[in-house]
Formats: C-alpha cells, structure tokens, sequence
C-alpha cells in the first residue's frame, strides 16, 4: 500500500511538474519570440543578411587583429617573472 501510495504521489507530482513547464514555455515564447519580430524578419530577411554580411571583418582587418593580439601575448609574457627552478 505504501509504494501505490507512493506511486501515486510522484505521479501526481511529475503531472504537475510537467503542466508548470509548459506554462513556462508558453510564458517565455511571448518574450522570445514575439510575431512582430518574425514580421519585421520576413519582410525584411534581405537587408538583415546583407548587414550580416558586411559586419564580416576583411582581410586586412584580421591580419590588423592577429597583430595586435600577438603583441599583447609578448607582453604579457615579458612583464611575467619567469620561474626557473
């Protein structure tokens, strides 16, 4: 009786469980995932990845990153005491 008991109660309990996680969806998607964006997305799907496309560093910007990156790393490394043993 007490493992029906038992039963019943996680049953319950997992229905429940699973009713609040869908009203959470239901709760999130309006924030999400609102229609008037998907409107303003399809109306204008075009110009949105022409601007994507023209955010994409170019040649020489990236060669103007890794430089900087590189000498950053050396300086990095030069102002660390080294550790010799």
């Amino acid at each position: 009786m007490e493992k029906d008991d038992r039963i019943r109660e996680l049953e319950e309990e997992n229905a429940k469980l699973r009713q609040e996680l869908l009203s959470t969806k239901e709760h999130l998607k309006r924030y999400t995932n609102p229609p008037y964006r998907q409107e303003y997305y399809e109306k204008n799907k075009e110009a949105i990845k022409q601007q994507a496309r023209e955010r994409k560093p170019t040649s020489e910007q990236k060669k103007e990153y890794n430089k900087r990156a590189y000498i950053k790393r050396k300086e990095k490394l030069k102002n660390q005491p080294s550790e010799n043993i």
